[in-house]
Order: C-alpha cells, then structure tokens, then sequence
C-alpha cells in the first residue's frame, strides 16, 4: 500500500518494523480471529495470544534477557514478510502509518521510528495520509477498531480522521 515510499527491497534489508523491543510490544500486529486460524493451520511453530478483540504474535519466548531494549523478531519474516497479502496484517501494510486515538476522535500518525521514511520529507507522508491511501486506512479502521491503538507522544499527526 506504501510502494511509492517504501520499496519490498528496502523493507526486507531493513527489517526494523519486524522486530520487537520489549517495550514496543504494543506495536505488534494485530490479526483477526478468522486470520489465525488459518495461521495456524498454515504455521503450527506460530504463537498467538489475545489482545482485545483481535489477536497478536506471541514473540515473549524469544527474549533471551530482561532487557526492555532486546529486540525478537516476527515469526513470519524470512528475509521479509513469507504471508501473503490475504493474510498480511493491516498493520503491516501500512506501517510505519497509524491510527491512533486522538483528541477525542481518530488521526493518521506517523511512527517516527521507520529508517527509510525518516530520511523523506514530511509532506511525502502527509500526501498519502491526504489521499486514496488515508481514505483507505480510514475505512478499514471503521471496520476493524481493534486497529486503533493509544496515540504516543512524537508521533506526528498527518490527517485527522
């Protein structure tokens, strides 16, 4: 959905959006019922645990310390991403976007952590937050608020929603 910033080859060099800190695990993706099921069928090695109304990796094993800043990696990146977009998270899809709750309502924000969109002028990002992209984010937020996450500090607003 980002392919005119972001390129498959730098995300599969990067990698920084699939792994986890301890302390970002609220990043992780979230899946819907129907999603794991089939994941789990597909990828038995797979751990899912609850969270709300949706389902995320279970990665806490995969923690060697207790160190907040050690990273684990998605179960399901083998030199990018092995699911297919039927079965690809939204949230990865449209990372480093978010929807985040905001002042009240929904707004589009930007984790400012991505390395290649951080090297990009904001307004790159703004345009598909205003555009088909944000639209589309925007609709598939109404339909799947488990999506919705806490807005953070730092996280700039590109489009209230």
């Amino acid at each position: 959905m980002l392919s005119s910033v972001l390129s498959r080859s730098d995300c599969a060099d990067c990698r920084f959006c699939c792994s986890f800190r301890r302390k970002s695990l609220w990043e992780t993706p979230l899946f819907d019922e129907e999603t794991v099921g089939k994941l789990r069928s597909l990828y038995p090695d797979a751990h899912f645990k609850p969270r709300g109304d949706a389902f995320t990796i279970d990665i806490d094993d995969q923690y060697r310390t207790d160190d907040s800043e050690e990273e684990a990696l998605c179960p399901f990146n083998k030199n990018g991403c092995i699911l297919g977009a039927d079965l690809k998270p939204f949230d990865c899809s449209i990372w480093p976007l978010r929807v985040m709750r905001y002042n009240g309502g929904l707004a589009i924000c930007l984790t400012p952590t991505c390395p290649v969109i951080s090297g990009k002028p904001l307004s790159v990002m703004q345009e598909l937050a205003d555009g088909e992209v944000g639209d589309k984010i925007a609709a598939y937020a109404e339909l799947h608020p488990f999506i919705i996450k806490d807005y953070k500090e730092g996280f700039p607003v590109l489009r209230v929603i």
